[in-house]
């Protein structure tokens, strides 16, 4: 992103959100009633089973759709594979994984691109529509809101504990839950009840998509670390030091937009944490926030919880209080 604002961007007066607050996807206005939502994600395999990577590299690519109060309707493959070091198999389970997410989210993969790579990589571009009034930015929360997150945290350290085969398989079991699970049903929730800004929680971490969130509204926030849901046996993990190498620079790019009360560097990293096909991070004004939560919970969210608020003062910071 920082690279791309290095170079001349050309005017469209059509293009109604960029990369400029670093939203979600991109939206492309069709006419006064239609616009189109564009966004691409793809990565290295965090799991070892192909299938499995595929359908979490599914769920993280449609993820920004629903982000952005948008219905997804088409994808397109995008994949790297090392043609004649792997079993030509091994693709094809990430593609069917990637397929099956897909048809979930009730979208069709019209096509793709795979070029021959040194290691794997998938991912999908996503396609989706929205009424040009109904978008939901990241930049649009407002002083009094709650903030609402709907997935545990702590993929990033538990995927990084597989690697090294040290996770407990309860953790690793959550984990691939969490990362599987798409945001359509907290999506349509949110759109239902009507909310002011909303983000989904991947790379940067729970922290740094809040910053951006905060940064781009002209707002700053609190949040409470002990009302924040953690996937079972990422702080024993955190306080092991198994901390990625993503996790690490977020936490070293945010520090100086952070007010740390009383949380250890443990905790610093959780909140830091890269995640994979993390939840929706939701600004709700206070009077709508109860209902949020309640149609979440119906809705069988996993998490549904109320980490904080957005506020008037400190502009662009975040505080944590434990």
């Amino acid at each position: 992103m920082q690279v791309l604002h290095q170079i001349p961007r050309l005017y469209d007066p059509n293009i109604i959100i960029g990369y400029e607050k670093s939203d979600d996807a991109a939206v492309y206005k069709l006419s006064d009633d239609l616009a189109v939502v564009q966004t691409v994600d793809y990565f290295t395999p965090i799991v070892d089973d192909p299938y499995t990577f595929g359908s979490i590299a599914g769920a993280n690519a449609i993820s920004d759709i629903y982000a952005m109060g948008a219905k997804p309707i088409m994808g397109l493959n995008i994949a790297g594979f090392p043609v004649g070091k792997l079993p030509i198999d091994v693709l094809v389970q990430i593609l069917q994984g990637g397929s099956d997410k897909a048809k979930e989210a009730g979208i069709t993969i019209a096509g793709g691109h795979t070029i021959d790579d040194n290691e794997p990589k998938y991912g999908m571009v996503i396609t989706g529509l929205v009424h040009p009034d109904k978008i939901i930015k990241n930049s649009s929360a407002k002083p009094g809101d709650v903030l609402v997150l709907t997935k545990p945290i702590g993929t990033g350290i538990i995927t990084t504990a597989m690697k090294e085969d040290i996770a407990e398989a309860e953790s690793a079991e959550m984990a691939i839950k969490v990362m599987s699970k798409l945001n359509k049903s907290s999506a349509e929730v949110m759109i239902k009840v009507g909310v002011n800004a909303c983000t989904d929680v991947t790379g940067f971490g729970l922290l740094g998509h809040l910053y951006e969130m905060v940064s781009g509204s002209g707002v700053g926030a609190e949040i409470s670390f002990e009302k924040i849901p953690l996937i079972e046996g990422v702080l024993k993990l955190a306080d092991d030091l198994i901390i990625p190498a993503g996790t690490i620079r977020n936490h070293e790019y945010l520090n100086d937009h952070i007010i740390w009360n009383d949380i250890s560097y443990e905790q610093q990293m959780i909140l830091c944490d890269a995640q994979t096909s993390g939840g929706l991070l939701i600004s709700v004004s206070e009077e709508k926030s109860d209902e949020l939560v309640r149609s979440l919970q119906e809705s069988n969210s996993l998490a549904s919880a109320i980490i904080g608020r957005i506020t008037s003062d400190h502009i662009g910071i975040i505080k944590v209080n434990s």
